[in-house]
This record gives C-alpha cells, structure tokens and sequence, in this order.
C-alpha cells in the first residue's frame, strides 16, 4: 500500500514594497516567502530584510494585493491581507512565484513550466512550499501500471512549510525544535491503511512528509487513526516506527531533519553507505534529483 502525500505547491513567493514612513524618505523593497495560514487572510511568511519591516506597516504587492503587518520575530512577519479566501487565493496565484529552492533560485528565476515541473501530478490540495518531491517521480502511467500489479494506494496531505528543511544547528537534536506544519489523514485513508497492515501488506510512504503524516496519526499499538492536526514530530535516530515499512525519499542534504529521518529509519552506517554509492555514481541529489527505495529493517 503506497502513501502519497497530495499536499500542491502555491506560489508562495512575492515581491512587496514598504512605503516611506516619512515624506521624500525612501521606500523598502523585500521579497516574502508565504509559509504558513492562520486564517482566510493571515499568513506567516519569511521576509528578507525582515528588519526593515515592523508591526503597524502597511505593505504592497503587485495588484491588488496589499498586506499590514501584525507581528514580527527575526525573519518571520505575519501579515493581515486585504483580500480573503478564495479571492486572496487567487491573487497569490496570479502575482506569486512558485518558491524553488535556493540551490535553483540562485542559478534562474523560476518561470511558468516551474509551475508543472515543481508539482506531482496527484496534488490536490493548495498550501505548500515545497513539493514532497520524492512524487515527482510518480507519472500518471506509472501509477496506472501500480494499480494493475495490485498495490493500493491512499492519499494524505501535509503541507510542506520551512521546518522540513531548516538545518539542524543543535548540537544535541533533542534540542531541535520543528516548524508545525498542517497535516491530514481521513478516516477512510486510515481504514485502508489498516486493512493493508492487518492483510500482511507493507505500508510504503513515497516521501518524508507521507512518513511523518503516518507516524503522527498512529498509535503506540500501530493502529492508524484519522488525523487533521499541526505536527511538528522530529523523527532521529532512535525513534521507534509505528506505520510505515517502506520508504521512497530523494536524496537529501547532510546535517537536515530528512537525512536524520532516513538515518533513523535504515540506520546511520546503512545510509552512509548508500550516499557513498550515489556520490560515486554521481546520482543526482535534492528536489530534482533521484530516488531510493529504503526498506526498514526487520
């Protein structure tokens, strides 16, 4: 039973201006990176330069999107917009930039087959920024070709926010502290997941955020329930799993939460092996990259 995460990407990038507080002063230009919903018209976004920013501006961007600014902490700013639910989802479609990530954004600016490329071709649901890319693998004959072989598939949703990606800095990971991030799972995902399980088939979840979904909605017994909650499980070495036994994930950056998950789920000498073998192979790493399949060890 495969686990896809349908979670869509938003153009969750754009550029705004904070107009001079003072006559003939100059204006700030900044770029805000959307990354998390509070409400119909609040979001938390990531600014740089957050510093020239402060609760009580009232920003712009492109038409007819305008923000206030409500909060600030560090590069975070939470902003308030003129335009809520659907309507404001709509002008973030029209003048937002899909969010690549910086090892891409600094080489060319994102363009409109970014737009198809950073998708899966099963998302559904609006809100992240990021694209669970171990389904960028997964083509519409594939998964065709799946389904005649017999392997089920269920659908969940978490959307991506910063946390999967910020490096650990800690030097003990107890003391990491993850972004939440929203996550879903229906009851009837969870009937068919257990079905599966109690059928003797192995769960296999196409990506960390399908594991890390998975894992918050299972019970110390590994019964999996509904869920539709924030999560923010840090997943290291040492953790116990619960749900899944397979796991499709890309290759990913050293000293990040998603090595950490792998290493968890495989062992870390396992899995130093296996970066040995694909930089000797010269695999292809990151969102664009290749694929593994890791199988928990019994």
């Amino acid at each position: 039973m495969l686990a896809f995460n349908d979670s869509r990407v938003i153009p969750a990038r754009l550029n705004g201006i904070r107009p001079a507080r003072l006559p003939g002063g100059p204006g700030v230009a900044f770029e805000a990176t959307l990354h998390r919903r509070l409400g119909e018209n609040r979001f938390k976004a990531f600014v740089q330069p957050a510093r020239r920013l402060r609760p009580g501006d009232v920003v712009s961007f492109a038409a007819p999107l305008s923000a206030s600014v409500t909060a600030r902490q560090d590069a975070e700013i939470e902003f308030v917009f003129n335009l809520s639910g659907e309507a404001l989802d709509q002008a973030i479609a029209r003048v937002g930039a899909m969010p690549l990530p910086p090892y891409i954004a600094k080489k060319r600016p994102p363009d409109l087959q970014d737009r198809a490329d950073y998708q899966t071709v099963y998302a559904r649901h609006d809100g992240s920024i990021a694209a669970p890319t171990a389904g960028l693998h997964f083509t519409p004959e594939l998964l065709n070709r799946l389904t005649e072989a017999g392997i089920g598939r269920a659908d969940l949703t978490l959307h991506v926010g910063a946390g999967t990606f910020l490096p650990v800095e800690a030097q003990d990971t107890a003391d990491h502290v993850m972004h939440p991030e929203t996550a879903m799972l229906d009851s009837n995902a969870a009937a068919l997941l257990n079905a599966a399980h109690d059928a003797g088939s192995r769960i296999a979840a196409v990506g960390t955020t399908a594991l890390r979904t998975l894992e918050s909605a299972t019970d110390e017994c590994g019964r999996i329930h509904a869920f539709d909650a924030d999560t923010s499980i840090f997943i290291a070495p040492g953790y116990r799993f619960r749900a899944v036994d397979l796991l499709v994930t890309n290759f990913h950056l050293p000293r990040s939460t998603l090595f950490m998950l792998a290493s968890a789920f495989m062992g870390l000498e396992t899995m130093q092996h296996a970066y040995a073998e694909a930089i000797g192979e010269k695999y292809r790493f990151y969102s664009y990259g290749d694929a593994c399949l890791l199988i928990r060890p019994a």
